[in-house]
């Protein structure tokens, strides 16, 4: 029998629960539910964080070293076999993968309601084939009629994402949020470094379709044209990813003039504190880059491409400036009328913190995620979610 307050997330690893999900999560917490979380643990330094913030972790083997439909068939009966023995009141499922196997699984078990989070579409979304698209249609149908029903609700970090699916992002089943959210006491303005050069840094797992080669060539052009302009990579490969950059890949790029690759790091607000400019040049397939509010917060411009997600938060122009996906010369452009313009780097830094302010927030994505387990909880079904979220949304742009 499930408690009627308790939750239970399904995400993929430890690392992306505990960068995105965990201080929502325990704000959850903290109104009311009890809240465990099912996940592949990597790093036994982030299962004590995750536990001390008081949420009980349950383990699983790889949710993404085994691939086809094997593969999933077991990911679906190791799920359902945790669903049916801790029974939650609600599953909450993080990622487009985990949607659909984690609710299939849901299903099986019977659990009472699903809340289903998509925090990007990943490859299918950075794809512009007629392959890739016919996918999203079927993944909508099957969101729709398969996964769907009375008992589930859906929360994505655009307005684009639910269309290309075919779910209305105002209609009564969905809830669009200002991604995973930051905390603004913590996430806080700082002043800018000296200059020159304009450092500029990226914030990412480095794969192709975060932009990592085009930012790369985008500063190249720049300096070409006489910007003192440099680019610092932070991020590491993500090996379970087939469009993942290797090591050897990424020490070529750092090879180049005025680029650093740094790699992985626990203090993104040093990143912030000594860089200008925060490049956020993705392809597609994002939800809405965690990196892009930490660097916004921090009281800093965002270069950015006219993608999903990104351009649903930066206003060109304003918070920072928007460029075609894929198009170095472009970035470089941005690049270079920034090196030129530097009043205009603290202008739409002080725009991009304010506006992470107006919506963008732990707090305020942690309050509607909790009306979301209200409401379901207390009708059995969503309807007019969508709307009353979408009201409260419309002054954001």
């Amino acid at each position: 029998m499930s408690t009627p307050r308790s939750v239970l997330f399904v995400i993929a690893e430890d690392w992306f629960f505990a960068s995105h999900f965990l201080p929502i999560a325990s704000l959850v917490q903290r109104n009311g539910y009890t809240v465990s979380v099912l996940l592949r643990v990597n790093d036994p330094d982030l299962r004590r964080r995750i536990e001390a913030a008081g949420i009980r972790v349950l383990d699983t083997a790889s949710f993404r070293d085994r691939q086809g439909l094997f593969g999933c068939l077991a990911q679906i009966r190791r799920i359902h076999a945790v669903l049916r023995r801790e029974q939650p009141a609600i599953v909450h499922l993080i990622s487009l993968r985990m949607i659909v196997i984690g609710g299939l699984a849901a299903m099986w078990a019977g659990i009472p309601v699903r809340v289903q989070s998509l925090t990007g579409l990943g490859l299918l979304g950075a794809s512009k084939g007629l392959r890739a698209r016919a996918i999203l249609v079927a993944l909508g149908w099957c969101l729709k009629y398969v996964l769907g029903g009375r008992r589930a609700a859906y929360i994505f970090e655009n307005r684009q994402d639910p269309e290309w699916l075919g779910i209305d992002p105002q209609g009564p089943k969905a809830l669009v949020v200002g991604g995973a959210g930051i905390d603004p006491t913590i996430d806080i303005a700082m002043p800018l470094p000296s200059a020159p050069p304009l450092r500029i840094a990226m914030v990412a797992r480095m794969i192709y379709s975060k932009g990592v080669t085009v930012a790369v060539e985008g500063i190249a052009l720049a300096r070409a044209a006489g910007a003192d302009v440099t680019l610092t990579l932070v991020g590491t490969p993500d090996l379970g990813n087939p469009r993942s950059l290797s090591e050897t890949d990424l020490r070529a790029l750092a090879d180049r003039p005025g680029i650093t690759w740094v790699g992985r790091t626990n203090d993104v607000h040093a990143v912030w504190r000594d860089h200008h400019v925060v490049c956020v040049p993705s392809i597609g397939g994002e939800g809405l880059p965690r990196s892009l509010l930490e660097g916004a917060a921090a009281a800093r411009p965002i270069v950015t491409t006219a993608t999903p997600g990104c351009a649903t938060f930066v206003r060109d122009g304003v918070e920072g400036l928007v460029v075609p996906p894929g198009d170095a010369a472009a970035l470089a452009r941005a690049f270079v009328w920034l090196f030129e313009n530097p009043r205009a780097i603290a202008r739409m830094g002080t725009a991009a913190r304010n506006r992470v302010l107006d919506g963008f927030t732990i707090q305020q994505v942690a309050e509607a995620t909790t009306r979301l387990y209200g409401q379901c909880l207390q009708t059995g079904q969503v309807d007019g979610i969508g709307r009353r979220e979408a009201s409260r949304q419309k002054a954001r742009g």
